[in-house]
């Protein structure tokens, strides 16, 4: 069993969501139906990013950083090529 960290992008604003879970299919399809407060207004939204982690204190963990300045640069340079077109 895997716990996944994910980023999505919203089409709206262009900003990011950075999250976890234990069921990414399933936790994509609630981001997209609105079920998820913090993006319902963002929609919609494209999955852009995912890593797997073996448990859920690493996908924590990843999360985390992701969100900080440096886990965010990551991500810029990352995706670079997606976002540059």
């Amino acid at each position: 069993m895997f716990y996944y960290t994910y980023i999505l992008r919203s089409e709206k604003d262009s900003k990011f969501y950075t999250g976890y879970t234990k069921n990414l299919k399933l936790r994509f399809e609630q981001h997209q139906k609105g079920m998820v407060e913090s993006t319902k207004n963002r929609r919609p939204l494209k999955l852009v990013y995912y890593e797997a982690c073996l448990n859920q204190q690493d996908a924590t963990h990843r999360e985390k950083y992701l969100k900080t300045y440096h886990g965010k640069m990551f991500i810029k340079r990352r995706l670079k090529s997606y976002l540059t077109g």
